[in-house]
């Protein structure tokens, strides 16, 4: 029976996986003629001796042709979707590594994106974290290149292919972080030990909030010296980074006993808990809001291993969340050693 079972599994997976590369084959070969149909569009288009009358009756004719001969699937707001794909990636999306991972939903939503630094990063980050087109949707939305951003002095994040070349941490610490998956009020109104409690029942969330590398280690991880006991939130490490994150949930206004006792946190779990081969702990401190000051004048000034981030329990509007960003990249310490 178990014999029947293994043989049964086998060809189980055999046929699945012939289906999904398929399913992969059809969607590469399908985007790429999206994208070839968008080229041809816009240069018909530019021959034309009126270009603006021309363009304007080139689609409309070519939208009722293909749809009496090929079906649905072409209609004048599709076409004008194609011929965007081209202007958007003029070279051609064979000239990226991630082409054949990416469905026409994940590029139009690509297409969304203006800045051009930004879409490459969504492009590269989401073939590469294999992001849903949900999750890529959400991405863009809550700016989440930006808020990467927000916790550096560079002005674009650069794509590491090497990953021998060493992560810094302000790639992946961002600024603010966004829960609304939790699905609790703002303001917070509960006890920290109840954010902690929501945050692991909605764990896959919070990784994907976190962003990649990142492998949940334990909650009040229990820490000790000789002479006393300590309990930190929650701890994680990144893989990319090669260090341990320990995350502090406060539920009030950032003080400057929260980054003391960060501070002490951090110093602790690099001498008793990390290892020779890992690189220095981050200690970022997850708070309902910041006092400027505090930030300025504190320890958190000039150190690459310490961040306090904000979250917001729900989704602010675009001019909201742009007008945070900019806010805090007005607040970067200067002195941050950054590296390329």
């Amino acid at each position: 029976m178990n014999s029947e079972n293994s043989f049964i599994k086998e060809i189980v997976t055999i046929l699945a996986e012939s289906r999904r590369k398929a399913c992969l084959a059809v969607n590469t070969a399908m985007t790429q003629a999206y994208w070839q149909t968008g080229k041809r569009i816009f240069e018909e288009e530019q021959k034309g001796a009126d270009r603006a009358a021309y363009g304007t009756l080139l689609i409309p004719e070519l939208s009722e042709r293909l749809t009496r001969e090929l079906g649905r699937g072409f209609s004048i707001a599709n076409l004008k979707n194609f011929r965007q794909f081209y202007q958007t990636f003029p070279l051609g999306i064979k000239s990226y590594e991630a082409s054949s991972q990416l469905s026409w939903t994940h590029y139009r939503l690509l297409m969304r994106v203006e800045n051009l630094p930004a879409r490459n990063w969504y492009l590269h980050e989401a073939a590469g974290q294999n992001w849903s087109t949900a999750q890529l949707e959400r991405n863009i939305n809550t700016l989440y290149y930006d808020r990467l951003l927000s916790t550096s002095q560079k002005s674009e994040i650069l794509l590491r292919e090497d990953q021998s070349v060493k992560q810094n941490p302000t790639d992946f610490i961002k600024d603010p972080y966004f829960f609304e998956f939790l699905n609790i009020p703002d303001p917070v109104n509960f006890r920290e030990a109840d954010l902690e409690s929501n945050i692991l029942t909605h764990l896959q969330h919070f990784l994907l909030e976190l962003g990649k590398g990142f492998s949940f280690v334990g909650r009040q991880y229990h820490i000790h010296t000789e002479t006393s006991h300590f309990y930190l939130d929650l701890v994680f490490y990144n893989f990319l980074l090669r260090a341990f994150v320990i995350f502090d949930l406060k539920t009030t206004r950032l003080t400057h006993q929260d980054i003391g006792q960060m501070d002490m946190y951090v110093r602790m779990f690099d001498d008793l808990k990390k290892s020779p081969d890992d690189n220095q702990t981050i200690g970022v401190i997850l708070c309902a809001d910041k006092d400027e000051t505090v930030v300025k004048y504190s320890v958190l000034n000039g150190n690459d291993q310490l961040f306090a981030s904000k979250y917001r329990t729900y989704l602010p509007t675009e001019k909201e969340l742009i007008a945070e960003i900019e806010k805090e990249k007005q607040l970067i310490i200067p002195t941050h050693n950054l590296h390329p």
